[in-house]
């Protein structure tokens, strides 16, 4: 599952939402030109069942899109070290600006911050005797706008430094400065070092477009360096976006893979992510540019914050490290021992005791438990890269000597021909159209079963078909996904602004797939000379109270389907009352979600009150249906 923002215009309105599930009743769509017919098999025998791993499904996060800066990391100020300009100065503050004119403040950047690894800072020199009302000073807007909302706690933290005692207001106001949501006034004393200073501005009013601003109205020289805002209230206090890992949290993911993919790798090397530098004190991180999809990042959402939120979504960490190859640029195999002694550095931070050299920084940092990683990624679809084998067999000997129960990932693909290096997995990305897609449900079932593991961690609909989040992508993914069921992760999923969200067609898809980590897979057979249009799975799953078979039938094709579900070999018989079905479809196979229309293409629930061990249902064109038919309380219990 991909995140991603949306800081252009609002997604275009879409048409109605559209339900077509008719059970026991006429069809509630009139105008279907045609209805074809189809018989689905389920044989739920305890002999023929398989368990799901328990890991089967889980997220692929990637600083993309701004997914982690001005996203899922509450960070409000963007560039707060002044930093995003670059190293030589002057240089560009975007997207801080002035507040006053050149006549009465001058603002620059010089390289006199306290900060070793972050040199640069901002020196404000205000010039006016008889400032305007209000002062002058500067603004930072955000990444589109910072969402400051009435009765909330916001926590300031900026570096400041004046030779004279100086009194500074600190801001949160409309965007163009004429509504003050809160304000406060600290004063700098008039010394030559650097001091910290700390704030808390409570809002008075909401506005969704906000700015902080700093202004005074005493002549002389103030510098500024790390000018952080974090709302009070983040998740498990630990920085991140509450709202937006609540919707993480609904697809109960079992695994996260970080920091990305080709955010990894880096147009050049010297732009790749480097954990060491993403560690410590957030002030003292330098940042990098990301090269790859072109913007600044402070690295405030560091490799020890991923590792946090894995624990906090209860879920195992994958990091996926460079290994010496960027998209331009790589290091030579001969040459590769300093980055596998870094990585060999960065597990142990991770897992080592917090008397270990790296494991007493991230002890330091407030974990002193150490974090379960067991499976790493040696490098982002580089394997037809010069050098990648060779540096990955030095990645993968240093790290099963030191970590032997580490489970490794190539990235070549190996569906098709075995691999010629050992690896405890192989990474399978996918992008293509929704047909393709759909048609690829069936690629893992020739694939050996013995060998490394297929890890599919990207995949999705793209380009035209895809639309910004379309229906007719979720479909095709929802059958792909059907695929790794049976034989044992996703396009951009949630869309967000500074305070609106929403979830996409492929989202709502996944939230049908939750329960099938750890559950029992069921043979399915299709009969029907409509059957290539036709995509099913079935699986039976346990909440805490109740045991379910829960039947998921894509239906591809433009036509309605009226589908007989017969099941055999169950050890509990089914129940009418509590079985239920969900039904994802939309009037246009194009539409999408938006910010004006959040849920228009949604999954709608219904009671399934001819749920039986035969029965039948009528599957709408374009739709994923998913159907949870209630099992009694048996012997299935103690199968499972």
């Amino acid at each position: 599952m991909g995140i991603t923002s949306n800081d252009a215009a609002p997604r275009a309105v879409l048409l109605r939402f559209l339900f077509l599930l008719c059970i026991g009743c006429k069809c509630l769509a009139s105008e279907v030109e045609a209805t074809q017919t189809a018989t689905l098999a389920v044989d739920a025998s305890p002999q023929l069942a398989r368990k799901i791993p328990d890991t089967l499904f889980g997220i692929f996060f990637e600083e993309i899109n701004h997914a982690g800066a001005g996203g899922i990391w509450a960070e409000l100020v963007s560039n707060r070290g002044f930093e995003a300009g670059g190293l030589h100065t002057p240089s560009n503050i975007d997207p801080w600006s002035i507040i006053g004119d050149d006549s009465s403040v001058f603002v620059e950047t010089d390289r006199t911050s306290c900060f070793s690894r972050n040199i640069v800072a901002l020196r404000m020199e205000v010039l006016c005797d008889n400032c305007p009302t209000g002062g002058v000073g500067v603004y930072n807007p955000g990444f589109w706008g910072m969402n400051i909302e009435e009765g909330k706690v916001y926590n300031l933290v900026m570096f400041v430094k004046s030779p004279e005692t100086t009194d500074l207001t600190v801001s949160l106001t409309s965007s163009n400065g004429l509504q003050n949501l809160a304000s406060a006034t600290v004063t700098v004393s008039g010394e030559s070092n650097w001091i910290k200073v700390e704030q808390k501005l409570v809002a008075k009013g909401t506005n969704r477009t906000s700015r902080l601003q700093i202004t005074t109205n005493k002549k002389g020289v103030v510098w500024f360096d790390q000018v952080s805002l974090m709302p009070e209230d983040t998740y498990k206090g630990h920085g991140f976006r509450t709202e937006l890992i609540s919707m993480i949290l609904d697809l109960k993911p079992r695994f996260l893979r970080f920091p990305g993919g080709c955010f990894v790798e880096g147009g050049w090397l010297r732009n790749a992510f480097r954990w060491r530098e993403s560690i410590g004190p957030w002030e003292e991180r330098p940042g990098h540019f990301g090269d790859v999809w072109h913007y600044w990042t402070d690295d405030g959402l560091g490799y020890y914050e991923f590792l946090q939120l894995a624990e906090d979504l209860g879920t195992e960490p994958i990091w996926v490290f460079n290994n010496g190859v960027s998209h331009n640029d790589e290091v030579d195999t001969v040459a590769i021992a300093p980055f596998v002694k870094d990585v060999l550095d960065s597990i142990e931070f991770a897992r080592g005791s917090a008397n270990s050299t790296w494991g007493s920084v991230r002890a330091a940092m407030g974990h002193p438990e150490p974090f379960p990683v067991k499976y790493v990624a040696i490098g982002n679809e580089d394997c037809g890269k010069k050098f990648y084998r060779g540096n990955y067999l030095k990645f993968y000997n240093a790290i099963r000597q030191a970590y032997p129960d580490i489970q490794m990932i190539s990235n070549c693909d190996g569906s098709s021909t075995p691999l010629d290096h050992p690896a405890d997995l192989y990474d399978f990305h996918v992008y293509n159209d929704s047909k393709t897609l759909f048609n690829m449900k069936s690629t893992f079932d020739r694939t050996s079963r013995s060998g490394p593991k297929a890890f599919v961690s990207e995949y999705a609909v793209w380009r035209g078909d895809a639309g910004r989040g379309s229906l007719l992508a979720s479909l095709a993914e929802a059958a792909f996904l059907t695929g790794l069921e049976k034989n044992r992760w996703n396009p951009d999923a949630i869309v967000f602004n500074s305070w609106q969200h929403y979830g996409t067609p492929s989202y709502w898809m996944q939230t049908l797939f939750r329960e099938s980590s750890g559950a029992m897979f069921h043979p399915t057979t299709i009969s029907s000379s409509y059957s290539g249009s036709l995509a099913a799975s079935a699986i039976t799953w346990q909440d805490s109270e109740n045991s379910f078979l829960r039947v998921k039938v894509i239906n591809f094709g433009s036509d309605a389907v009226t589908l007989t579900i017969s099941t055999s070999g169950l050890q509990a018989s089914i129940n009418a009352l509590g079985s239920t079905a969900t039904v994802l479809t939309s009037a246009d196979v194009m539409d999408e979600n938006s910010f004006s229309n959040p849920t228009k293409v949604v999954p709608v629930k219904s009671d399934l009150s001819n749920a039986a061990e035969q029965m039948q249902v009528t599957l709408a064109p374009r739709s994923f249906s998913s159907f949870d038919l209630a099992l009694a309380q048996s012997k299935l219990v103690a199968e499972m």
